[in-house]
């Protein structure tokens, strides 16, 4: 089958933007339509009814079950399904799971709605963007009652998880359980306003996670121990608990992890590290870019933290940290400061670095920031690496504009009643597209890239000529890559009918008829882009084996 040259340059610049970040690639090994090719098993003809008061669980299982043993893709139709059995779902074959209908929970056991584990070369996906688990979890918090979480992840590697809602869960709605080389994005998580809501957890290593939007009121996108090298971003926290570390006990060993343009509004916390004594390190920390508005907490971090009780041990090593880009309000700056570094003096905060922090308060015209312990640079923290001190630092309480984002929660959604399935966004931080385009919009761009490309033209302009210049010029340098090359240098991206096969079909594919397409198609704007991909491209190998620093 061809691919849309559209696509294709997709799926490099997106592996590309991420490379410097992780230490090796995520997502699928092989992409969900060549899992389809094996073997498809739709739930209907394994006894589902589309009727959301049938228990469908058993005809999931049974339809993985069939499935497993040569590797393939589950397909959920359009359409309603209810389910009360719940399903753990293995296999050691490549395997997909194709949600394109809305499951909602009609039973009332506790445990793991979907639990998959031990898993290879995995993705669970809608390919329309309107796949959505709706958990009911009102019928529950009604009466003050927690049930079942809706989705985990147990050891799953080179694993991707896009464009499905999961919706109002009885308890967690997402945990990544020891997981490895996976990518999580076009997310939407809608849940109640209470805590043990969490909408993502995640632990485990090489994990990048982006374009997602959490409304409960527990924790956003949460890094749990032990965790290394994950990259969070443009993630948008949307009247929720707020992204945070924690909380952390004995034998912590967390590195190398950045967030970057995580907006939140209405909040608990923009970023929250969580501990009372215990054990371990926290090292190698950058959390950037940072904005929004009316959070009961800016920056805290708490060794400390009074929510908990202490646990056996001296305390966590936090450092080797920086916080920079911060912007926006916190609700009052004096009740609960924007900056506090809370650190034992036993085992002080060290290489912490504060810069370019302009969060101001919605009450009042000062606010204060509060270091404890805690050594570096910026703020209130005291140069050197050791001694007790507590130091208040009261400032104006100047904040940088913030711009907003369209749909924010003002009040938290409800407890008693049910949640309404969300349509999954296309930009999660302000100004800034999604990495990846939704499903449901790249297989609109692919049809009218085909339809373009069905009927050739000449460039009307100069600026077309350009384009169509630019991008023979792309293809003759990715083509000067060896496949194996394009295999360990490139990410692949999980969108439609696009994979490491496909970039390999792109570069054989004949020049002339893209050269023909790329004329009828391009513009001043595409030839612009186009030299923006060509020179990342040319730095794709050097970056991917650059080491993961701040």
């Amino acid at each position: 089958m061809r691919h849309s040259f559209i696509s294709a340059l997709i799926a490099v610049s997106s592996a590309i933007h991420a490379a410097a970040q992780l230490n090796g690639k995520v997502g699928p090994l092989t992409s969900a339509s060549a899992k389809a090719a094996i073997k498809t098993c739709n739930i209907v003809d394994y006894g589902a009814k589309a009727n959301a008061k049938t228990d469908n669980g058993p005809a999931i299982q049974k339809a993985w079950n069939d499935c497993r043993t040569g590797g393939g893709e589950v397909y959920v139709p359009k359409g309603d399904y209810g389910m009360s059995t719940w399903v753990t779902l293995t296999s050691s074959k490549p395997m997909s799971f194709r949600l394109d209908g809305i499951i909602y929970r009609i039973g009332t056991d506790g445990g793991n709605m979907f639990m998959f584990k031990h898993l290879e070369d995995f993705e669970f996906y809608s390919s329309t963007s309107k796949g959505a688990i709706q958990g009911y979890g009102y019928e529950f918090h009604k009466n003050n009652e927690y049930g079942p979480r809706i989705l985990r992840f147990t050891d799953v590697k080179s694993f991707s998880i896009h464009d499905v809602a999961l919706v109002d869960s009885p308890a967690f709605h997402f945990s990544i359980d020891t997981c490895s080389d996976g990518e999580v994005y076009n997310m939407a998580i809608h849940g109640g306003n209470r805590g043990g809501l969490d909408g993502i957890d995640v632990w485990g290593t090489n994990i990048h996670i982006h374009d997602v939007e959490v409304s409960n009121k527990d924790e956003c996108v949460t890094v749990k121990n032990p965790s290394d090298h994950l990259l969070i971003e443009n993630v948008f926290c949307n009247w929720s608990g707020g992204c945070a570390m924690g909380s952390l006990a004995t034998d912590t060993d967390i590195h190398d992890i950045e967030y970057n343009k995580i907006y939140t509004q209405r909040s608990n916390q923009m970023y929250m590290f969580k501990s009372y004594g215990g054990s371990g390190t926290v090292n190698n920390v950058a959390l950037k870019n940072f904005a929004g508005h009316s959070n009961a907490y800016t920056l805290d971090l708490d060794a400390q933290w009074s929510s908990m009780k202490p646990i056996a041990g001296d305390g966590i090593l936090y450092t080797n940290m920086t916080f920079s880009g911060w912007s926006g309000t916190c609700a009052d700056g004096h009740q609960r400061g924007p900056i506090k570094f809370n650190c034992p003096a036993d085992v002080p905060c060290t290489d912490m670095q504060v810069d370019d922090f302009t969060v101001g308060s919605n009450k009042g015209d000062t606010v204060e920031h509060v270091c404890k312990n805690a050594y570096g640079s910026g703020a209130c923290l005291k140069k050197g690496d050791g001694g007790a001190y507590t130091t208040t630092q009261t400032v104006d309480a100047t904040s940088a504009a913030t711009p907003t984002m369209d749909g924010e929660i003002e009040n938290g959604l409800g407890l008693t009643v049910s949640i309404a399935i969300p349509t999954i966004r296309a930009s999660f931080f302000p100004g800034v597209a999604a990495i990846s385009p939704r499903m449901a919009d790249a297989s609109k761009a692919q049809t009218t890239a085909r339809v373009k490309t069905s009927v050739p033209a000449e460039a009307d302009t100069a600026a077309d000529t350009s384009a169509a210049a630019n991008v023979v010029v792309l293809i003759n340098t990715v083509a000067s890559f060896s496949t194996s090359a394009i295999a360990d240098e490139v990410t692949p991206v999980s969108i439609p009918e696009v994979s490491a096969d496909a970039s390999e079909s792109l570069i054989t594919e004949d020049r002339s008829t893209l050269q023909t397409a790329v004329k009828a198609s391009a513009t001043t704007n595409s030839a612009a882009e186009t030299t923006v991909a060509l020179s990342k491209a040319s730095s794709c190998r050097a970056k991917r084996r650059q080491n993961f620093r701040y």
